[in-house]
């Protein structure tokens, strides 16, 4: 364990300072994510214009809702997005190979080889969002509350991660699978709204099939103590059930992956 953090210290600081080398494109790309919060905020408060609520949740609720989606798109920019597409250089390069042959687990490499810093800021602006509603709705906030959203919070990060690694494991087989990343992210766009927003079918399909309202919802009523505590160890289950599929899926996919030396 030690090993792998003081691996992953190195790949990020790495990462970081090569990054920071672009000063300008961080300002662009910081720019254009306070645009698409700001428009995310306004298109959310067109829901309100004849109404006070969404779905039954007012409009400081749904901002949570809208906290933890911008939070998940932090870690999408800062962390996901950088590593996952690269898999497909990996593959038609045949870079591939230099990784299998690294003594340490090349799940972990590829997933946790770099870092973008433009989405660090998102993430704090997503976590901000959350405090401010919560302030702003007067809930009182004990230990055990914050310990099973942070825990529920870790669990949705991990289910997206492994959608997201599930995806890009198939470039073994099909080297353009980018645009299915992209229609991805746009389904996924869905979970900025309470589930209650939606229609029963798509509440289905959003639960049993593409498990979105544990990404945002869930960890929402967690903390506005909306749900049963039987929800926080649901959402810890689907986490671990799907990353144990994406590294078994991972697994299935090296035994079908022609080195670029075969």
């Amino acid at each position: 364990m030690k090993r792998y953090i003081n691996t992953l210290q190195t790949f990020w600081k790495t990462a970081i300072a090569t990054q920071l080398e672009y000063q300008v494109n961080f300002i662009i790309e910081l720019l254009a994510m306070i645009g698409t919060f700001i428009g995310s905020i306004f298109i959310l408060s067109l829901f309100f214009n004849h109404g006070n609520n969404l779905g039954g949740w007012t409009w400081e609720e749904a901002l949570i809702v809208q906290g933890i989606y911008t939070f998940l798109d932090g870690i999408t920019n800062s962390w996901l997005r950088p590593n996952l597409r690269e898999i497909v250089n990996y593959v038609r390069e045949g870079t591939l190979d230099f990784v299998l042959l690294k003594p340490i687990n090349s799940q972990f490499w590829v997933s946790c080889r770099t870092i973008s810093p433009s989405g660090i800021p998102e993430i704090f602006l997503g976590l901000s969002v959350v405090i401010w509603s919560l302030n702003t709705i007067g809930n009182s906030i004990n230990f055990s509350i914050i310990l099973f959203f942070s825990c529920m919070l870790l669990a949705s990060s991990i289910i997206l991660y492994s959608i997201w690694f599930l995806i890009a494991a198939t470039t073994i087989w099909f080297v353009k699978t980018w645009n299915a990343t992209e229609v991805l992210r746009a389904l996924l766009a869905s979970g900025r709204y309470p589930i209650n927003a939606y229609p029963p079918t798509f509440r289905f399909i959003f639960i049993f099939i593409i498990p979105i309202t544990f990404l945002t919802t869930v960890p929402s009523e967690i903390i506005l103590e909306k749900s049963n505590g039987y929800m926080l160890y649901i959402g810890i289950f689907v986490a671990l059930i799907f990353f144990i599929l994406s590294k078994k899926f991972w697994e299935f996919a090296l035994s079908h992956y022609t080195s670029a030396s075969s």
